[in-house]
């Protein structure tokens, strides 16, 4: 008779890495540890990402961190990072400040569960909505978007004052991603104020971040106060979703994201999201939507305005392709090629999403040297898997939009650029997020010259996204260069066909 086995069920809760790793000791670790409280010497709370790539790089390519008695397993090294994008072997793992953010979030994309069957439904309804023709049906929304912005930085110029760049990019992707996805004005550029909606949105994005910080037990005290002004911020969001999803509900709208979490069911089951899962999605849209994208850029403006050379060649690039465009078609826009590389170099630096975390499905062995048990995860650091010397070389470092010139990109392994996440867990926006970035760096550079502030040094604000902080930018305004005197050399006619930076033409 034919003997039977049963898979034992995974520990409940946080699993720390002493529970998967058999071989922890084997995994080095920062010196000097406290008993109790783990490596917390030297440390800040508020950028723990930073201050891991700093461990990442005294300790190699795979390292441990323990505090206040839970362990944690960091990956960057890429030959490391790419064995965890083996869906075969890895899934997503939901820990750390992610599942901090499910009782704002609960089953949404980001933070499901791999075994909630809400996030494949949603996945298979909403996938649709970031089709070529659904984006296309974006970009006038976009263009009118940006319209805003460009406004806005003109009255800002012409009053002689710089630009706030990361609360202005904030502006503009909630807006973005609220008007193209949900058909909602949140009226963000004629406030002189965030949005209420963005300040609940980056609280309780901070508070699941000072989660991470304190013990566990100690929480209800710790964060007393902060506790009660997240569950302020927690329903203030739900009440603005659930406002708008019932203003949907009485009006109808014209085939958007919000209609197709509505009205559309499961192609093969039949099956429709549920009301609460509907609030949940649309959350997760507008937090997850705008907070990456406006992050992103915010640091490629940062690094054009450091690098005029960069700019002036992304400038002429822009005036090439577009010419005497009023404003540039929706194929026009993937076709800067040399600004698309920007953005992909700026998120190479600074990913937004700086980590992802995957674990195992089954008993495995990482890399062929580190036994893991089934459900062992480990943080895989996106920002130190992006300047691995042993990949983007000893300048790694140093801001390069050609690392993405297709060359380069065919001669570098996969999964060594990984801004979005991997594996069927990734970003489903990104395409989205994408084009709008590419289509605003355009407009803002055919329009403007960014001048930097002599004495600004880049500080990176970490509240589980990365922005930077403080950043103001002095503006020009510029006449729209003719085509014929855009440098030839912007132009990349050999790359005709688009490309993947991670995997291929058209992917």
């Amino acid at each position: 008779m034919a003997e039977t086995t049963t898979r034992a069920p995974l520990p409940k809760g946080f699993r720390g890495a002493e529970q998967g790793w058999p071989e922890l000791r084997r995994i080095p670790h920062p010196p000097r540890r406290v008993p109790l409280l783990g490596d917390v010497l030297g440390v800040n709370r508020r950028t723990p990402v930073q201050d891991s790539m700093r461990y990442g790089r005294q300790l190699g390519p795979i390292f441990r961190r323990k505090a206040f008695g839970n362990e944690f397993v960091f990956v960057w090294g890429a030959k490391l990072a790419a064995d965890m994008a083996d869906e075969s072997r890895f899934a997503k793992h939901v820990g750390l400040g992610v599942a901090n953010l499910r009782p704002v979030a609960g089953d949404g994309l980001f933070t499901a569960y791999n075994h909630e069957p809400n996030w494949q439904l949603a996945h298979d309804v909403l996938a649709p909505g970031f089709s070529r023709e659904a984006m296309e049906a974006y970009h006038p929304m976009m263009l009118a978007v940006a319209g805003h912005l460009t406004d806005h930085w003109d009255r800002e110029l012409a009053a002689g004052r710089s630009v706030d760049v990361p609360g202005d990019m904030t502006k503009l992707t909630l807006e973005t991603i609220a008007r193209t996805g949900f058909g909602h004005d949140f009226g963000s550029f004629e406030r002189d104020r965030p949005h209420p909606f963005v300040s609940a949105m980056v609280g309780t994005l901070t508070y699941a971040q000072r989660l991470n910080t304190v013990p566990v037990p100690l929480a209800p005290f710790l964060l007393r106060g902060a506790t009660r002004r997240n569950e302020a911020d927690i329903a203030y969001l739900n009440s603005t979703v659930d406002d708008l999803v019932r203003a949907r509900r009485s009006a109808g709208g014209d085939g958007d994201l919000l209609d197709r979490m509505l009205d559309t069911a499961h192609p093969d089951t039949g099956e429709r999201l549920s009301a609460e899962n509907v609030r949940r999605q649309v959350i997760t849209f507008l937090v997850a939507g705008h907070e990456t994208t406006s992050g992103a850029l915010s640091f490629a403006l940062h690094y054009l305005s450091r690098h005029p050379e960069i700019a002036a060649r992304a400038r002429a690039e822009v005036d090439a392709v577009w010419g005497d465009a009023k404003v540039p078609g929706y194929d026009q826009v993937a076709k800067l090629r040399y600004v698309r590389r920007v953005l992909d170099e700026a998120l190479r630096l600074w990913p937004t999403a700086p980590a992802f975390a995957r674990e195992a499905r089954e008993d495995t062995v990482l890399g062929g040297d580190h036994p893991m048990r089934r459900g062992a995860w480990a943080l895989v650091l996106t920002m130190l898997l992006h300047r691995d010397p042993e990949v983007w070389g000893a300048d790694a470092e140093g801001f390069d939009p050609d690392r993405f010139d297709p060359k380069a990109v065919r001669s570098r392994a996969p999964h060594t650029f990984k801004p979005f996440g991997t594996g069927a867990r990734a970003c489903i926006g990104r395409q989205f997020a994408l084009h709008e970035a590419t289509l605003v760096l355009g407009l803002l550079l055919r329009r403007y010259e960014l001048r930097a502030d002599p004495d600004y040094r880049l500080k990176v604000t970490e509240r589980l996204t990365l922005m930077p902080e403080g950043l103001r930018l002095r503006l020009e305004r510029r006449a729209v260069t003719p085509a014929g005197l855009a440098q030839a050399e912007a132009v990349d006619e050999a790359s005709s066909e688009p490309r993947c930076p991670v995997h291929g033409a058209r992917d």
